[in-house]
């Protein structure tokens, strides 16, 4: 498979799960263990350990409702284990990220882990009675010989079946055999969650730890110069006060017997920072310096056709610059993980969607072995793609070496806000030529700044004009899947010294605003429909092949009509006393989720006051696994969508970043939420990614909106209508 940096990024296929162990051979016997996943004890449990993360897209239900389909058992019947880096799990993927915790281990589940078993079950059932397999069916737990009526449950199969060969190609059961795949499920981890039973990164504090909060330099390249520890130290409850310098920012831990001695420790701590070079950054004139880079001609993204001609000869032009701003993260959970170094040892409990980046971490930190490190994930307060960075477990891991005891590192919400990683600023200059009604030609050119959490591009790399087009980005951009006869897509990255890394969707947000807002427009100018105008521009309806992927036009436009019908997007919508009007806009996230969202809002006639009503989505994402889990996935995108359209933004002044919570970096509240329908379009497709798809259509749907119910055109975020 080629890698790109959109399947570095986003995560790509899961490796396959025909990963098979050494099964128990003892004489007294314990399990049976077909595969790294599935463990069938003599007594009759059965144990699935789930190779993703959970922060809150409903994976651990999704694998089980899975594995008891094709394993024929009920779901009530499977415990779930987390699986942990080492050697159980060496060689098969536990990082959590692009929207495939699901549907990428689908198929490898069912193949390799559930059909495998089952048939090795029948296949033991049968040795024992003596009679063909295909004689024999699975049911409830059980092995039936369908002649005699004849009962093996699978705990009392457990020890034959260990001994019955590995199916190579494992039937797997039809879908109308299902019982939970495609139909709605309820969480399996629900009621731990509500009733507080559920361990999250901050409940998973060993017994006897310490608790560390951490003063980070303030400013970016800045260094730690000196600190006095004296007036944190005499902070009851106090024991440590220690330099860390593995961290995205340089800091000092003041660790204490609790949480609250700690943090006020850290506020009696006296620190001397040095600044760096970079430690006046300012986050207006970053964008002026993006917008001014808009006139470079950048790395060459898509060719199709030939621009110049067609823009030549045009009869109109249309011309707009969109700009998107740095963004935070900001999850409900702030960063924290705990760890136990010990001689020869280190064991930590993280909420982290790259476990096997804090094993080897601890690794290499410590010059450990593999069998001497342990990473327990818990389940994350929301992720959105800044636990692929371990930062804050280097840092656990550095405390605990430094002072000999087990500690947690607890992230105040200012450090969340402040000293992590940012989604990063973009400018989008797009350009239409037009000639009888229609486009000639379609430009779009994207500045930003790379992802510095992976690496940044090397300048060797950028001597190579194909760097960013090979590895597919921007997404948005290179992945338009219209069909523009002449077309021409530009990027021109921008370093930035602020920390970047991956947020909900990526890079798609930026690049789907400009691009969708911008086809509204022309749409107005040309004066067409705008949902009927992207329908044209998809026709003929074919496969578009673009590196990796195959955009399947067809499916883009049925969920285009079947939002059209079932959303009324060709009624009227009003309001009494108030501007009214429906915006539209549509995202292909990775070529296998098709997405539209129509969104209504209204505007008080002075233009102070703007509530969004109603945002229906229709989408093809292949089979869902849990319609259930899709439509939350659905509502929790949209809502990180809006907070981002009507709020989201992080200002940097002298290198600092200027918001520190939730009351200047605000986040949508319950009375700003609109009502969210969801249609999920009927699909024979494998399932497709889901969890930050919802996101990038917000905005330019909203803002469509504002246009046809205002006439005022908003190309920035966060939208403002003063």
């Amino acid at each position: 498979m080629k890698v790109t940096r959109r399947s570095a990024v986003g995560g790509g296929a899961s490796l396959a799960l025909a990963f098979f162990l050494p099964r128990c051979e003892d004489a007294a016997f314990l399990f049976f263990e077909p595969n790294a996943y599935i463990r069938i004890a003599a007594g009759g449990s059965i144990t699935l350990w789930i190779a993703r993360s959970e922060m809150g897209q409903g994976v651990r239900t999704n694998l089980a409702a899975t594995l008891a389909d094709e394993l024929d058992v009920d779901l009530s019947k499977v415990t779930l284990r987390q699986a942990m880096p080492g050697a159980r799990f060496k060689g098969i993927r536990l990082r959590t990220s692009g929207s495939g915790s699901s549907s990428a281990t689908f198929l490898p589940l069912r193949r390799a882990a559930a059909a495998a078993a089952r048939e090795m079950l029948v296949g033991a059932a049968a040795r024992r009675w003596n009679v063909p397999a295909e004689s024999c069916r699975s049911e409830s737990g059980a092995v039936v010989h369908r002649g005699s009526g004849r009962r093996l449950s699978y705990g009392e199969l457990a020890e034959a079946a260990a001994s019955e060969p590995v199916p190579k190609n494992a039937r797997l059961k039809d879908p109308s055999q299902w019982r939970y795949i495609g139909k709605p499920v309820r969480r399996v981890d629900a009621r731990a969650i509500v009733t507080g039973k559920a361990v999250y990164g901050i409940d998973a504090r060993p017994a006897h730890a310490l608790v560390a909060v951490i003063k980070r330099c303030p400013h970016i390249d800045g260094k730690l110069r000196s600190f006095d520890a004296a007036h944190a130290a005499a902070v009851p409850g106090v024991k440590h006060v220690v330099p860390i310098s593995c961290g995205i920012f340089p800091g000092v831990a003041v660790v204490a017997d609790t949480t609250w001695s700690a943090m006020k420790g850290c506020d009696a701590l006296t620190v001397e920072w040095e600044r760096g070079a970079q430690s006046s950054f300012d986050s207006g004139r970053h964008m002026q310096a993006l917008a001014a880079a808009a006139a470079q001609e950048g790395f060459p993204i898509r060719r199709d056709g030939n621009v110049q001609p067609a823009s030549d000869s045009a009869t109109a032009r249309l011309e707009a610059v969109y700009q998107y701003p740095l963004q935070a993260h900001a999850p409900l959970e702030p960063m924290n993980c705990a760890a136990d170094v010990k001689p020869g040892s280190c064991e930590i409990w993280a909420p982290t969607q790259a476990p096997e980046t804090a094993y080897q971490n601890a690794m290499k930190r410590l010059g450990l072995q593999e069998d001497s490190v342990e990473v327990h994930t818990t389940l994350s307060g929301g992720a959105f793609g800044r636990r692929l960075f371990v930062d804050y477990a280097d840092e656990a891991v550095e405390l605990s070496k430094a002072i000999g005891k087990t500690v947690q590192v607890i992230w105040r919400r200012e450090d969340d806000m402040r000293s992590g990683f940012f989604h990063p600023a973009s400018i989008e200059k797009l350009s239409a030529a037009l000639t009888g009604g229609k486009i000639a030609a379609w430009q779009h050119k994207s500045v930003g700044s790379d992802l510095s959490m992976f690496g940044l591009a090397s300048d060797e790399e950028k001597k190579d004009p194909e760097h960013y087009a090979k590895n597919e980005e921007p997404w948005g951009a290179f992945d338009t899947p219209y069909n523009f006869k002449d077309l021409k897509v530009d990027y021109v990255p921008v370093d930035c010294p602020v920390p970047t890394g991956s947020w909900r969707a990526v890079q798609y947000p930026s690049r789907v605003f400009a691009r969708e807002s911008f086809l509204d427009e022309v749409a107005h100018a040309i004066g067409q429909d705008p949902l009927q105008l992207r329908i044209d521009l998809l026709r003929p309806g074919d496969i578009l092949v673009l590196g990796s992927q195959k955009i399947e036009r067809t499916r883009m436009i049925r969920v285009l009509e079947t939002a059209r019908e079932r959303f009324a997007w060709e009624q009227a919508f009003s309001v009494p006393h108030r501007l009214a009007g429906k915006g539209i806009a549509l995202n292909i996230y990775s070529a296998d989720s098709y997405m539209v969202q129509i969104a209504e809002v209204s505007v008080s006639a002075d233009s102070g006051d703007l509530k969004i009503h109603r945002i229906a989505c229709a989408f093809d994402c292949g089979l869902p696994i849990n319609p259930t889990g899709l439509q939350g996935q659905v509502e929790s995108g949209i809502t990180w969508g809006l907070s981002a359209t009507l709020h989201g933004k992080i200002d940097f002044r002298n290198g600092t970043a200027q918001q520190s919570g939730y009351h200047d970096f605000r986040v949508i509240r319950m009375n700003e939420m609109p009502l969210i329908e969801t249609y999920i379009v009927p699909s024979d497709a494998a399932p497709g990614g889901f969890g930050e798809h919802p996101v990038a259509p917000v905005a330019p749907a909203v803002a469509n909106a504002i246009f046809a119910a205002t006439g005022q055109r908003l190309r920035e975020l966060p939208l403002s209508l003063a």
